[in-house]
């Protein structure tokens, strides 16, 4: 068998041959007798660094009989591509019906899915060291997340929902010392944690504490910024997510049709092709859906609750961002198009900025989930969603745009909110909203403002 080996080794070129030698010494030929130099694009040298990990169980095919028939005659390429295209237009059609049932149903979907990613994350670390016996791991992994939970959602309802939070007395309670209990919840996990703690498996207890945590910082934190965005108007969610969903698409369908020069390692399969091809095309598709979108008052209007009907509602008047402007175009676009200006929503120009991060930044976030599914041997997170993976290989690339979204609105586009300050002052006492008011009526006076604003009253 040593001899078989080494002749095949030879006959295959391959350049370490001393190192081919030794891994025949140890048996490393396959059933029909051939070299297992490289397995699943990973080198033998790269098998050997992380020989001390486990390799996660690979799921198995789940993509619909009905599709398999019908696509039975195809190559693997091509079968693949209609099985992406065929349920990327079904997820898109459910994309579009909860943009249909509202706000509410949109928060509860984001919950669903920050969940769901969290599960199959937490499910590649149990898979691996499980053998260890690790106690309380996945107990400990999901108190961390429902403790991570009630702290943000908590934060939010203060904020949003402040005065149903001040009708109510349990409320009331709840968000007075919302802080002190959320610690405490924590407090009780960590406790929980170093209890569980186990002689010889001290190590790795922690890699495995530190797995958590930063799950719950990439997942949980970010979806949380999700929400804050769709309070900002419904535009702030679904432009960003659709240049997201559009970039993936594009950069797919040029690379498979025009791909030819790699762009990175982490993915063999994504090229420069794909890359610029879908740069471009989603920076127009930003444009184009940002000037549908500002129109409506629907997607553009803050979301906030009415406490007389204790429901959502989205209506305004739309801000000067969402309303139409000439702008003067460069010397050089004049020339062409023979337009001295043109009328756009101030937004279009935002959305600009967004496509490219989108484009551009966005797909880090994937490269980073290829790195992470490589260094444990595995094609997908899940194989949730045939020929697409898990939901966490949808929302690879979501939750960076998320933070970048949230951090845009806060740099750039919110601004002081007077409904919120009014809603803080009542929540004073008699005395401190008196003192307040005579603060203000001095400031206002010393500016010589309320001299006019009492002439305009009488």
């Amino acid at each position: 068998n040593t001899v078989i080996c080494w002749i095949g080794a030879k006959g295959r070129k391959i350049k370490h041959l001393g190192v081919s030698f030794l891994l025949c010494l140890f048996g490393c030929q396959g059933s029909d007798g051939e070299l297992k130099v490289e397995k699943d694009g990973v080198s033998d040298s790269e098998s050997k660094v992380d020989s001390g990990v486990p390799e996660v169980p690979v799921p198995a095919d789940d993509t619909p009989e009905v599709l398999n028939k019908a696509l039975s005659g195809l190559s693997s390429r091509w079968k693949n591509w209609w099985v992406r295209g065929i349920l990327t237009l079904a997820m898109i059609s459910f994309f579009f019906f909860i943009i249909y049932l509202g706000p509410m149903v949109l928060m509860m979907i984001v919950l669903c899915v920050q969940i769901k990613c969290f599960q199959e994350i937490i499910t590649i670390g149990y898979s691996v060291y499980h053998s260890y016996h690790l106690p309380w791991f996945r107990t400990l992994s999901w108190y961390f997340l429902l403790c991570v939970n009630y702290f943000f959602y908590g934060e939010t309802v203060t904020d949003y929902f402040f005065t149903l939070v001040q009708r109510e007395e349990p409320l009331r309670i709840l968000s007075k010392y919302h802080r002190f209990i959320s610690f405490a919840l924590y407090l009780t996990g960590f406790c929980m944690f170093v209890l569980s703690l186990v002689k010889k498996h001290y190590r790795l207890q922690f890699y495995m504490f530190g797995w958590t945590h930063v799950t719950l910082l990439i997942v949980v934190t970010q979806s949380h910024l999700i929400i804050h965005n769709l309070f900002e108007g419904m535009i702030w969610f679904i432009v960003p997510i659709s240049c997201v969903i559009c970039n993936d698409i594009m950069a797919y369908m040029f690379g498979f049709f025009f791909g030819r020069t790699p762009l990175i390692k982490l993915s063999p399969k994504k090229t420069w092709e794909g890359f610029i091809g879908g740069f471009f095309a989603t920076i127009v598709f930003g444009i184009m859906l940002s000037y549908v979108m500002a129109g409506c008052r629907y997607f553009v209007c803050p979301v906030e609750f009415n406490n007389d009907s204790n429901s959502f509602q989205v209506d305004c008047e739309p801000p000067e961002l969402f309303q139409l402007q000439d702008y003067a175009l460069p010397g050089i676009l004049e020339s062409v198009t023979g337009w001295t200006t043109v009328r756009l929503y101030p937004f279009q120009i935002h959305s600009i900025a967004l496509s490219s991060f989108a484009s551009i930044v966005g797909p880090f976030g994937g490269f980073f989930a290829s790195g992470f599914k490589r260094a444990f041997k595995i094609k997908d997170f899940a194989n949730t969603i045939p020929g697409h993976g898990g939901i966490m290989d949808r929302f690879d690339c979501q939750y960076l745009m998320a933070t970048f979204v949230n951090v845009y609105i806060a740099s750039f586009i919110r601004g002081p909110n007077p409904s919120k300050v009014i809603q803080q002052l009542l929540a004073l006492r008699v005395d401190q909203q008196l003192h307040i008011f005579n603060s203000l009526k001095a400031h206002l006076t010393e500016k010589g403002l309320l001299p006019a604003l009492e002439e305009a009253t009488a």
